[in-house]
C-alpha cells in the first residue's frame, strides 16, 4: 500500500465514523432509535418539570432504610410520569425529578405529603379542634400506644373497580396487600373489631375510616365506600403506597420549571454552540492553516462523539452541562494549540513535515496530560461538592475533557499523517514558528504587582460599599434559602409600577410574607420575581396558581423554587470547601510532576489571583450577577482553566532548563520559555473566549450569569499564567538558583 493510498483510507475512515455519528444524532439506531440526539435526557431547566429534594428525619439512616425508601419513592412517582427519576444524595437525601409535567402544582402538593401513616380505631380519634367525631380531612389526634398497624407493614395498594354483589353496582374500590408482619397483625385486629371502623391516619389527618365487615386474615383488604370518583381510589392507594416508607422526610428544596422557558433555554443555548462552533473553525484554519483544518474536523468529530457518549451514559442533560459542553469545545483546541506551535518550532528548526509532526506530538504529550488531568480534578471535585446541576456540569466537563483529549492525540494525529502521506506537505500550508526576542516578564513584574494589586483594592472597596447597602454579595436563592416566584409576561407586555404591586400583592394575600420584588429581560422574555422566606408546598401552588390568574398566563410560564435555610448554608460551606480542595489536590499533583514545591505554590497562589479577580466581578457586578450554585461551577473552571494555562509555560520552563547551560540566568529562561508558549497561550484564550462569549450573548440569563465571570476568569488566567505564576515562581526559587550556578561556576574555575 503506497503513502497516498494510505492517506487516502485515513482521510475516509474519519469521515465515515463523522458521517455515522450525524446518521445516529439524526436517525438513531433500531427501532427505538437508540443514539438520536432528541433522545438525550433533558434535565428540569430544559424540560420543564418538578424537582423534590428531601432529607430524613431520622438522624443517621441506614443505607439499607435509605435504599428501601428510593424504591418506595420510585413506585410511587411512576403513577405520575415514565420519565421521573428517584436517587439518592449523600447519606441522607432523596431527591425525584418528574420532567416534562404539566400539573406541577398538584404533582408537588402530592409529593410534599412523605409523611406517616398509621392505623387506629376510630373511636380512639380526637378531632384537633376537641371534637370526638372527625370527619374525612380533619386533623386529629391520638395516643400512639393505640396505633395499630404504620405504613411499614403495607406491601402494595392499588386503586380498582368492584361489583358489589348486594346491589350489582360497580364502585371504586383500594386493594390493600400487607407484609407478614401486617398480615398477621391486621387479622388479630379484625377479628377482635368486627362492625367497628378502622381509621388511617396520615400525616396526622384522617384519610379514611372503613368498617372492618369481617376478620381478615390472608394478608389483604379492600376499602370501599365513598370513592365516587376513580381518581379519589388512586389518590388513598398512592397515600397508602408512599405511608409505606421506610423512613419519615422532610422537603428541603423544590422547584418548578416551565416547560416553555426550558425548551427556549434549550434553543438558545444550542444556537450559541453552533454558532460558537463555526468560529472556534475559522479561526483555528486562519491562525494554523492546514493544521488548523485537522482540528476542525477533529472538533467535528468530538461533537459527534459527545451527542453518542451522553446517550450511552444516559447523561441528564442540563443547561450548566450545556454551557460545561461550550466551554469544553473551547478548550479541546488547546492541545491543538499546543501541538501546532510544537510542529511550526520543528519546521523552524529546518525538520521535514512529517519528523516535525512525530516530534511535535511527542513534546506537546507531557503539557497536554498535566494541564487536563488538573482541569478533571476541578471537575471531580465539582461532582462530589456539587449536586443537582452542579454535578451535571461537572459531568460534561469531565466528559468534554477526556474526549478533547482523545480527539487532539488520536484523530488530529490521524488526520495529520494522512495529509503527509497526500503529500501536502508545502511548508506554506503548515507555517514556521517566527523567532521572537524573548519578553522581559520576569524584569516588569513590579508592574504586574501593581495590576494585580489594583483589582484587590477593587475588590476591597467593592466589598465595603455593599456591606454598606446591606450585603457583600447579591445572593440567590440558593445560598439563603426562602422562595422564589417567577411569572413569565406575554410578548411585547411592558413591565410596568402596577404590575410590580399586582405581584407583591398576590404573594401577600397567598402567603401573608412580603415581598422582595426584581424584574428581568431574557432573551425577550419579561420576567417579575418575588423572593420571600420559605413557603409552604400549599402557599407556592396557591401563589403560583393566583399569580398564572392576574397575569392572565398559563401556569406552566409560573416557576416556583424553595430551599431550607440548612440546605444553602450548607451550599455556601460547599462552594469554600470545593475551592480550597480542589487548590490542595493541584497544588500535590503539580509537586509531584515537577518535584518541586515552589512550582505547585506558585501556581496556587496564582490561581488565588484569578479567584480574586472573579470574586471582584461578583461583588462589583453584584446588581446583576447573583452568586448561586453556578458561582462555585464558574469558581472551580476557571481554577482549572488557569492551572492548564500555567502547566504549559512551567513545562516549557523545565525542558528549556534542561538544555540552558549552568551559567545561563533563570530569568532568562523564564522569559525565552513564556515567549515560546505566549501565541498558544492567547490562541487558546481566544477559543474559549469565543465559546463563551457567545453563551454570554444568546444565552439565558442563568446562562449569561455563569458565562460573564467566565470571560473574566479566562483573561485573568491567561494574564496570570504569564504574568504571575512565572514570576512568583522566580521570586520563590531564584536564590536556590543562583546558588547552584555560582557552585557551577566556582567547579568549572577549579
Amino acid at each position: 500500500m503506497n503513502n497516498k493510498t494510505k492517506g487516502a483510507l485515513q482521510i475516509l475512515l474519519v469521515v465515515v465514523l463523522i458521517a455515522a455519528f450525524a446518521y445516529v444524532a439524526v436517525a438513531g439506531i433500531g427501532g427505538a432509535h437508540k443514539g438520536k440526539a432528541q433522545n438525550i435526557r433533558l434535565g428540569l431547566d430544559l424540560k420543564g418539570g418538578v424537582s423534590v429534594t428531601y432529607q430524613a428525619n431520622k438522624a443517621n439512616p441506614t443505607d439499607q432504610e435509605m435504599d428501601d425508601t428510593v424504591y418506595k419513592m420510585q413506585k410511587r412517582v411512576e403513577d405520575v410520569s415514565t420519565e421521573a427519576a428517584v436517587y439518592k444524595e449523600g447519606s441522607n437525601r432523596i431527591t425525584i425529578d418528574i420532567p416534562g409535567v404539566s400539573n406541577s402544582a398538584e404533582i408537588l402538593k402530592k409529593l410534599g405529603n412523605a409523611g406517616s401513616l398509621q392505623f387506629i380505631m376510630y373511636s380512639d380519634l380526637k378531632a384537633k379542634d376537641g371534637g370526638t367525631s372527625p370527619a374525612e380531612g380533619d386533623e386529629v389526634t391520638f395516643d400512639k400506644k393505640n396505633v395499630k398497624l404504620d405504613g411499614s407493614m403495607i406491601k402494595e395498594a392499588k386503586a380498582t373497580t368492584e361489583q358489589d354483589q348486594s346491589t350489582g353496582a360497580t364502585e371504586n374500590v383500594v386493594e390493600v396487600t400487607f407484609n407478614s408482619k401486617g398480615s398477621k397483625k391486621f387479622g388479630e385486629i379484625t377479628e377482635a373489631n368486627v362492625g367497628s371502623q378502622m381509621a388511617i391516619v396520615y400525616d396526622n389527618k384522617l384519610v379514611s375510616a372503613p368498617t372492618i365487615k369481617s376478620a381478615i386474615t390472608e394478608g389483604k383488604c379492600t376499602i370501599s365506600g365513598g370513592f365516587e370518583k376513580f381518581s379519589e381510589a388512586e389518590e388513598l392507594a398512592s397515600t397508602l403506597r408512599i405511608g409505606a416508607l421506610p423512613l419519615e422526610l422532610t422537603n428541603i428544596h423544590d422547584n418548578v420549571v416551565g416547560a416553555t422557558l426550558g425548551s427556549e433555554a434549550l434553543r438558545t443555548s444550542l444556537i450559541a454552540g453552533v454558532i460558537g462552533l463555526i468560529l472556534v473553525i475559522l479561526f483555528m484554519i486562519v491562525m494554523y492553516r492546514l493544521p488548523g483544518v485537522a482540528s476542525s474536523i477533529a472538533l467535528i468529530f468530538y461533537v459527534g462523539a459527545m451527542l453518542l457518549i451522553l446517550n450511552g451514559l444516559n447523561v441528564t442533560l442540563t443547561l450548566p452541562g450545556i454551557a460545561g459542553i461550550v466551554l469544553s469545545i473551547g478548550m479541546a483546541v488547546d492541545a491543538n494549540c499546543i501541538i501546532f506551535t510544537r510542529i511550526r518550532e520543528e519546521l523552524a528548526s529546518g525538520k521535514t513535515v512529517a519528523s516535525s509532526i512525530k516530534i511535535g506530538f511527542s513534546k506537546a504529550l507531557s503539557a497536554i496530560i498535566d494541564g487536563n488531568i488538573t482541569t478533571l480534578i476541578a471537575a471531580f471535585v465539582l461532582y462530589l461538592k456539587g449536586s443537582g446541576t452542579v454535578k451535571g456540569f461537572a459531568q460534561t466537563l469531565a466528559i468534554g475533557i477526556i474526549l478533547s483529549m482523545f480527539t487532539a492525540l488520536v484523530i488530529t494525529r490521524l488526520v495529520m499523517d494522512a495529509f503527509t502521506s497526500l503529500g501536502l506537505t508545502d511548508l506554506k500550508l503548515y507555517g514556521t514558528q517566527k523567532s521572537r526576542k524573548p519578553i522581559d516578564f520576569i524584569g516588569n513584574w513590579k508592574k504586574y504587582v501593581i495590576i494585580s494589586g489594583a483589582v484587590f483594592v477593587i475588590c476591597i472597596v467593592g466589598i465595603v460599599v455593599n456591606v454598606n447597602k446591606g450585603s457583600m454579595l447579591n445572593y440567590s436563592l440558593d445560598f439563603v434559602g426562602g422562595t422564589s416566584t417567577s411569572v413569565s409576561l406575554p410578548e411585547n407586555k411592558t413591565i410596568t409600577d402596577a404590575d410590580k404591586d399586582t405581584a407583591l400583592k398576590v404573594v401577600k394575600d397567598n402567603t401573608g410574607m412580603e415581598g422582595e420584588l426584581s424584574t428581568s429581560d431574557d432573551n425577550g422574555v419579561k420576567k417579575i420575581t418575588i423572593r420571600t422566606t420559605s413557603q409552604t408546598e400549599d402557599q407556592a401552588a396557591k401563589t403560583r396558581s393566583e399569580l398564572a390568574k392576574a397575569f392572565s398566563v398559563d401556569e406552566k410560564k409560573v416557576e416556583s423554587e424553595t430551599i431550607s435555610a440548612s440546605v444553602s448554608s450548607e451550599m455556601k460551606t460547599d462552594a469554600v470547601v470545593a475551592t480550597i480542595i480542589a487548590a490542595i489536590c493541584m497544588l500535590i499533583y503539580i509537586w509531584i510532576r515537577f518535584r518541586n514545591l515552589s512550582t505547585g505554590v506558585s501556581s496556587v497562589l496564582a490561581l488565588v489571583h484569578d479567584i480574586i479577580v472573579v470574586f471582584t466581578v461578583y461583588v462589583v457586578a453584584s446588581s446583576y450577577i447573583q452568586v448561586g450554585s453556578t458561582f462555585i461551577a464558574c469558581m472551580l473552571t476557571i481554577v482549572g482553566y488557569s492551572i492548564n494555562d500555567t502547566i504549559v509555560v512551567f513545562d516549557r520552563i523545565r525542558e528549556n532548563k534542561k538544555k540552558a547551560s549552568a551559567r545561563t540566568p533563570l530569568a532568562e529562561t523564564i522569559n525565552k520559555s513564556i515567549t515560546e508558549t505566549l501565541s498558544r497561550s492567547i490562541n487558546t484564550s481566544v477559543t474559549t473566549f469565543i465559546m463563551v462569549f457567545v453563551l454570554a450573548i444568546l444565552g439565558v440569563n442563568s446562562v449569561r450569569q455563569f458565562a460573564i465571570p467566565m470571560i473574566v476568569g479566562i483573561i485573568s488566567g491567561c494574564y496570570s499564567s504569564v504574568c504571575v505564576a512565572s514570576p512568583l515562581w522566580y521570586v520563590l526559587s531564584g536564590k536556590g538558583e543562583k546558588k547552584a550556578q555560582k557552585g557551577a561556576t566556582y567547579s568549572k574555575k577549579k
